[in-house]
């Protein structure tokens, strides 16, 4: 039987392991777009990354990801908020950072991309 101790111990590890994800990424993000991005404060209801328009971020560091239940607890919480696209960002332990969004999201974010192409709009490299 597990002692409340130690499971208490595991569930602070875990959220200190979630925390450090998010700080990461969020000082990848921001050196690669240029644009300050933030780890969410959870007791003011945020996102766990702040400064993605358009995007509800979950972030995910785990060796045995979910990914179904990772995205549907996105989806769930973009629904919640209406804050964006629901978006899985995640990664094993010394792994590269991956992202996961619906299909159909990535068409609509695609589509939104080619058109500000079109348009003369600089965004990224082609």
């Amino acid at each position: 039987m597990i002692r409340q101790q130690d499971a208490s111990k595991r569930g602070k590890a875990s959220r200190n392991k979630g925390a450090r994800a998010e700080r990461e990424l969020a000082n990848d993000l921001t050196e690669l777009i240029g644009k300050r991005i933030r780890r969410g404060q959870v007791f003011n209801r945020e996102p766990d990354l702040v400064g993605l328009e358009g995007i509800h971020p979950e972030v995910k560091r785990q060796d045995r990801l979910n990914i179904h239940e990772a995205m549907a607890q996105a989806i769930g919480a973009a629904q919640k908020r209406s804050d964006g696209f629901p978006t899985v960002f995640f990664r094993r332990d010394r792994g590269e950072w991956m992202v996961t969004m619906r299909l159909i999201d990535w068409v609509k974010l695609y589509r939104t991309w080619r058109a500000a192409r079109r348009a003369g709009r600089k965004y990224g490299k082609r």
